[in-house]
């Protein structure tokens, strides 16, 4: 397992694509719009979720559990933001539970289509179970502390981007020895055989794990960008609702992909996943909004 290396080159890559939009023509730092110590405590937390979600592996639980308990993201969410103050309607409440149990749905079909277990392989699921209870609630808290920085300091999501993994690295130096490890593990892996036709690639006799590891990196950039990007323009909930949505259509297209057919189970979790999005998404978009203008627009006349 290489899940901390992982970790690492997603922070590595990601820090230094975001740290274009940071650097001055003198080659110098931007100055924060946010005070750095926010950006500080939101890297700590950041860095703390995916160590939490890494320790899970430890103790043997299986990636479908790993997906259904991450699935909770939209509760726990919603949850902080209450305890913060926030408040839903009760249409709201009800669309992220129904999605929740859409997902929930979808994630044993999807795991039951390809042969995979939902169980632990060994007595460590509590201690599992509550490293990445531990995670979901820390990423929750974070979602909602960085809504709240957007409200006040504006929604700088580039700076959060950067500063949310640059700072971070220096924490990855107390697990160099298993890094280094994890590395000779994929760099003894075979060499990847390029085509021909890309003769550049095929001169570097790039081992497959290193290259499958840069890949990765790529494509988490493309990911983490977009949550960003999302949480800028919308609230905590939402981003984790759309979060859901894309891991029900990563569910339904790896089933296609890899040859299995869609089951009624997965067809009833699709269902209720979408439903719930654009019953929650017309609440939040449309209903409140008008009813709020209405209520404006009332007050108004009465004066």
């Amino acid at each position: 397992m290489s899940s901390l290396l992982i970790t690492l080159a997603q922070f590595i890559f990601t820090a230094l694509a975001a740290s274009f939009s940071q650097i001055t023509p003198t080659l110098t730092l931007k100055s924060p719009s946010v005070p750095m110590s926010k950006w500080a405590y939101i890297a700590l937390m950041f860095f703390g979720v995916n160590m939490l979600n890494n320790w899970a592996f430890a103790f043997n639980i299986s990636v479908p559990v790993h997906i259904i308990l991450r699935s909770f993201g939209s509760v726990t969410t919603m949850l902080a933001g209450a305890l913060q103050g926030k408040r839903y309607t009760w249409l709201q409440v009800t669309s992220v539970i129904i999605l929740t149990v859409g997902v929930l749905v979808s994630a044993f079909a999807d795991a039951g289509s390809k042969g995979k277990s939902v169980e632990a392989s060994s007595g460590d699921l509590g201690s599992g179970l509550l490293i990445l209870l531990a995670a979901q609630i820390l990423s929750a808290y974070m979602g909602v502390y960085v809504q709240d920085t957007y409200a006040k300091y504006g929604s700088h999501w580039r700076e959060n981007l950067f500063y949310s993994h640059f700072l971070s690295l220096p924490l990855f130096f107390p697990l160099a020895g298993t890094l280094r490890r994890q590395y000779a593990n994929l760099a003894s892996t075979p060499v990847l055989d390029f085509p021909p036709s890309l003769p550049v690639l095929k001169s570097l006799e790039m081992p497959s794990g290193i290259a499958y590891l840069l890949l990765n990196s790529m494509t988490q950039l493309l990911c983490i960008t977009g949550v960003n990007l999302l949480s800028a323009q919308a609230s905590a909930v939402t981003v984790t609702i759309v979060l859901n949505v894309r891991k029900l259509v990563s569910f339904v297209a790896s089933t296609i992909m890899f040859g299995h057919s869609l089951s009624g189970m997965m067809c009833v979790g699709a269902g209720l996943v979408f439903g719930a999005g654009a019953l929650y998404g017309w609440e939040t978009s449309y209903r409140i909004p008008s009813a709020a203008k209405a209520k404006k627009v009332k007050e108004g006349k009465k004066q």
